[in-house]
């Protein structure tokens, strides 16, 4: 199941360690499966980096998640497997096409009374939980949207997040095009302007990992 999107490593490498990093619940290898069969399956997010984020939910003991830019819920499964019975994720997306795939998975693991699915788009989503009081509230999110979306979801996410909690945002090496100044699409772009924002952000520590796509780790400083 590994993929070809770590730039330091061979494909036998990144399987190598997928092997020697990875414990997929049952139900996960499904999904990974069923989502490798469709068309758009690279919008999947690397196996590993899905491991990552349990570990970081298991270890600040995280209750309260968002998972922003669902796909067919592989990131949605993995984070719901590392709450405990009672937490929640709230999963933001607005094609219910694409997480139709994911659900009868999501049950299969017995977590999905843990997911709260919102099939609208996320700055309404985030603003409404904003709105309502939710500011501070949350333990983690997961960012793997639009890309011209970016910024405006690690903004209201910061706001939502508590002192110390996690932000991960996917794919901020964009197959190495943020290195090539010549590029300038939309998506390039605001990959680009918000890993620049992050490295100069006094609000909080990050750190910029070469796993899958590159994901960067962002931690809200204490109050």
């Amino acid at each position: 199941m590994a993929g070809d999107k770590n730039y330091l490593t061979t494909n036998e490498m990144c399987q190598y360690v997928e092997d020697h990093s990875c414990r997929f619940h049952p139900a996960q290898v499904k999904l990974i499966q069923a989502t490798n069969q469709h068309a758009a399956s690279r919008m999947m997010g690397d196996p590993s980096q899905h491991q990552l984020m349990q570990n970081m939910c298991r270890l600040i003991r995280a209750k309260k998640t968002l998972d922003i830019g669902v796909f067919t819920g592989c990131s949605a499964l993995a984070i719901a497997l590392a709450l405990p019975s009672d937490g929640k994720l709230i999963a933001c997306d607005v094609n219910d096409d694409f997480v139709s795939i994911g659900k009868p998975y999501w049950k299969e693991a017995g977590v999905d009374h843990k997911i709260d699915l919102r099939l609208a788009p996320a700055t309404e989503t985030l603003q409404k939980l904003i709105d309502e009081g939710q500011s501070g509230t949350f333990d983690f999110a997961f960012i793997d949207a639009d890309k011209p979306g970016y910024d405006s979801y690690y903004e209201l996410s910061l706001k939502l997040l508590r002192s110390g909690g996690i932000i991960v945002i996917d794919n901020v090496i964009w197959c190495g095009r943020i290195l090539d100044s010549k590029i300038q699409d939309a998506d390039t772009v605001a990959i680009r302007s918000l890993n620049d924002k992050i490295q100069k952000d006094d609000r909080v520590d990050a750190v910029m990992l070469t796993v899958g796509d590159g994901c960067t780790l962002v931690f809200k400083h204490h109050e």
